[in-house]
């Protein structure tokens, strides 16, 4: 049996980089947290995961951009996106004024 615990708890006051919190990790599949207040992908760099990955924002906002789209996605709580490994993705930006929340889901596809 897992210990368990609370998506929203243990939030940091402060962050200076984004935090992952793995909260299952197993043989082609691993879930995680990730807290971002005000952060982003670094200009010019882009995602491209050997994973296919499901997210949902939990709480807070965030842009999130795929390679060949001109604008990026707005993201609001409860919405979630699929992407395929290898799909080239950047997050624009997250909230600035609360902690943006996302529960990832990485697998094999």
């Amino acid at each position: 049996m897992s210990e368990g615990g609370n998506l929203y708890g243990d939030l940091p006051a402060t962050l200076h980089a984004e935090q992952f919190l793995d909260l299952l990790d197993a043989p082609n599949l691993r879930i995680e947290r990730i807290v971002s207040t005000g952060h982003a992908t670094p200009p010019g760099e882009w995602l491209d995961q050997s994973q296919a990955e499901w997210v949902i924002l939990l709480r807070g906002a965030a842009g999130l951009l795929f390679a060949g789209e001109e604008q990026p996605r707005v993201l609001k709580p409860g919405d979630h996106v699929s992407i395929p490994a290898h799909c080239r993705h950047r997050v624009e930006w997250t909230a600035t004024g609360e902690p943006t929340i996302w529960l990832a889901v990485h697998y094999a596809a």
